[in-house]
């Protein structure tokens, strides 16, 4: 694993051959270098080269200053690294050059290729790995329909281009399988997936499983597994939205699927406790509660331009919803899909739950017949729950309520509409017209 100075990272110095300024290590752990006579030429996000005791080399970057000691992360642990080993300024800054020819490749956090392919092409753009997200008033309309091709999404969480959606569930209730069914059955003319602080084997069982040939022509994979560094974890995500970035300035519509945002809001409390901040809720600095908006906000529509579609996972601890990350991520978001336990526990997939789940866009891409079709559903629905408990314990005898025996009928009928296997596809207008031949059939 290494920064490819002379391609990815681009030079950004006029001079033909820049200075290269270098400093001493004072004090190191397996993680953290602080370093002395950087401080006066370096700058935090700055590239550096850590030569360590075995002669190797050891890429890193400058995550923050302390007086006059620049405190530096490696993209991996710092072994044979000691007081008095050598830290140089490398003259790359941190801009990337993406390219269409990016599309079916996999490469990790530092931009090199994992997938055995040729070398990287690079495009003429240097794009900034850390840019500012597009103005307001440059913002596109978010009201154009997406069609996800799966039933549960299209008919009650209706996505439209350009928007931000989270997908909140615990660990093991499908968060990988509906973010692979995104992948495979969404209309979009190019894909990014970024898959960090997730097992490895997930990489290998993602591309095999999710994505045939055709999908995977366009589509870009960055990957920066649990057992990497904080800071390439991070530089994994920041490049996999560079390049979503560049596709959209290409006019293209663009999905980005992030695995997940939990583990990236880890990656930056790991890097913001190094630097010293005081822990808050949950021990995530507050640092970490600013970074994740920035990250978000540059994804959506622009005017003129593409659009990038954004679907990123949130690990909820415990199946608690209020968690700090979780909490946070639901005011950033353009609506969240909630995945529930019990619901995967009852064989239901993608076990989806409806009526917790939300688009803010929804109202702006549905047309009016099909708003009122899912509203109706949707208090069908929330009319079972109320009486479910009463209902399977013989305590409601049908009959006593027109509304209630309604919502008794649909409830079936509304749990196969939901259930969907992973290849099939069903189009946005085939799910409005089954759901509403389904509310039809109980005299809605």
């Amino acid at each position: 694993m290494s920064l490819n100075t002379d391609s990815l990272f681009t030079d950004l110095s006029a001079a033909p051959h820049p200075v290269r300024f270098s400093g001493l290590i004072s004090s190191v752990t397996e993680h953290v270098a602080e370093v002395s006579g950087l401080a006066a030429f370096g700058s935090v996000g700055a590239a550096v080269t850590v030569s360590n005791r075995s002669g190797g080399q050891v890429p890193g970057e400058i995550v923050g200053f302390r007086g006059d000691q620049a405190l530096v992360m490696g993209f991996r642990p710092f072994a044979a690294v000691g007081p008095g080993c050598s830290v140089r300024l490398e003259p790359a800054a941190n801009f990337v050059r993406p390219s269409v020819g990016w599309l079916s490749r996999v490469i990790n956090g530092a931009g090199d290729p994992i997938d055995g392919g040729a070398p990287l092409t690079y495009g003429d753009k240097a794009y900034p790995l850390r840019a500012a997200p597009p103005s307001a008033f440059s913002r596109g309309l978010v009201d154009q329909p997406l069609d996800l091709g799966i039933a549960a999404l299209n008919t009650f969480v209706t996505a439209c281009q350009g928007q931000r959606l989270g997908i909140f569930a615990g660990s093991g209730v499908g968060k990988t399988t509906l973010m692979g069914m995104l992948s495979k059955l969404t209309d979009a003319e190019a894909n990014v997936i970024v898959l960090v602080g997730e097992r490895g084997r997930e990489l290998a069982e993602f591309l095999n499983r999710h994505l045939d040939g055709e999908q995977r022509s366009r589509t870009l994979v960055v990957v920066s597994t649990s057992d990497e560094s904080a800071i390439l974890r991070r530089r994994a995500v920041l490049l996999a939205v560079t390049a979503a970035e560049y596709l959209r300035d290409q006019g293209m519509q663009v999905m980005m699927l992030m695995d997940s945002a939990t583990r990236y809001a880890m990656a930056l409390r790991e890097i913001g406790l190094a630097n010293g901040e005081p822990p808050g809720a949950g021990g995530y600095p507050p640092s970490v509660i600013a970074e994740l908006p920035r990250m978000i906000e540059r994804l959506g529509p622009v005017e003129g331009s593409g659009a990038i579609t954004a679907f990123l996972t949130v690990l909820v601890d415990g199946d608690d919803m209020n968690d700090p990350v979780a909490d946070a991520m639901r005011g950033f978001l353009d609506g969240h899909i909630v995945l529930d336990r019990r619901v995967a526990e009852r064989g239901r997939y993608p076990p989806i739950d409806v009526v917790r789940s939300v688009s803010r866009a929804m109202p702006h891409c549905n047309r009016p017949e099909d708003a009122s079709a899912s509203a109706r559903a949707l208090k069908l629905e929330s009319v079972y729950l109320d009486i479910e408990d009463l209902y399977k314990l013989s305590l409601y005898k049908l009959g006593t309520d027109p509304e209630i025996d309604r919502a008794i009928a649909f409830h079936g009928k509304l749990e196969q509409f939901l259930s969907q296997a992973p290849g099939e596809r069903r189009t946005l207008d085939e799910g409005f017209n089954t759901l509403r031949a389904a509310l039809a059939e109980v005299g809605l």
